[in-house]
């Protein structure tokens, strides 16, 4: 099974960006890949899907903010944050092909 590892998280004030990582280790070139983020008290949401063709969509919260981009000679998927809010505070976390990176905390708070 793929082994995913995030990275990129951290503190950031509302109006930053942030970029998380998330590299496999194996090739992603047919692997639909999304980045998934869950808040405390709430339930696990999708925040941005990326096929192996390039189709791309984005959770209505963060559609303009978020890109989704990947780099299949790195095997690595990213996720470009914008216009961070404090509602966007979770762990953030890559799966494709049924498995599940450990996630990396995004907090965003002056």
């Amino acid at each position: 099974q793929v082994h995913l590892v995030e990275s990129g998280g951290g503190l950031v004030q509302p109006g930053g960006s942030l970029r998380l990582s998330c590299t496999a280790s194996e090739s992603i070139f047919s692997i639909t890949m999304a980045w998934y983020r869950q808040a405390p008290g709430k339930e696990r949401e999708l925040v941005a899907i990326m096929s192996s063709n390039g189709v791309i969509n984005y959770a209505s919260s963060v559609k303009g903010r978020f890109t989704i981009a990947r780099d299949n000679v790195k095997n690595t998927v990213y996720l470009q944050m914008n216009s961070l809010k404090p509602e966007d505070t979770a762990v953030y976390r890559c799966s494709g092909r049924g498995a599940w990176g450990q996630g990396t905390q995004v907090t965003v708070s002056s």
